[in-house]
């Protein structure tokens, strides 16, 4: 699976799921380049939920909640996209509410105002990928 391909996947992942997950977490730094080191299974707990730590420059971070948080999900967004427009919308009914995020003109849904901004994101980040390596329909054209 090829970069691109890996981002549609995590985005399909991120719309996909009711709920923050910290091995998604894992993944969306992976995806967008950071080298992460995640926390041994044995070291799992009801105490202690699955993350870890990645890496940025010389020093290592405790790996944010990406999923759950929506600062933590602005803050990489900034990071990796510092000129990026975006925009995240709430969708209330009756019975459900959902969130819609808009991130570089391509758009997701999730349970979550940090799921559907990272879902938009990755699609972002794929779109830019594949424009960049010239392949036809390009994510979100």
């Amino acid at each position: 699976m090829d970069r691109t391909d890996n981002l549609l996947a995590l985005a399909d992942r991120c719309e996909a799921t009711g709920k923050p997950d910290r091995a998604l977490d894992a993944d969306i730094y992976e995806a967008l380049g950071f080298t992460v080191r995640r926390k041994p299974s044995h070291l799992v707990s009801r105490r202690a939920p699955p993350g870890g730590i990645y890496q940025q420059g010389s020093l290592w971070k405790t790996l944010g909640p990406v999923s759950a948080n929506i600062d933590v999900a602005v803050n990489l967004l900034r990071q990796k996209a510092p000129d990026w427009r975006w925009s995240l919308q709430c969708m209330a009914a009756e019975e459900s509410v959902t969130f819609q995020a808009l991130v570089a003109e391509c758009s997701a849904s999730g349970s979550l105002g940090a799921l559907a901004l990272c879902a938009a994101m990755l699609r972002a980040f794929a779109r830019r990928d594949a424009a960049s390596a010239g392949r036809p329909g390009a994510p979100g054209e």
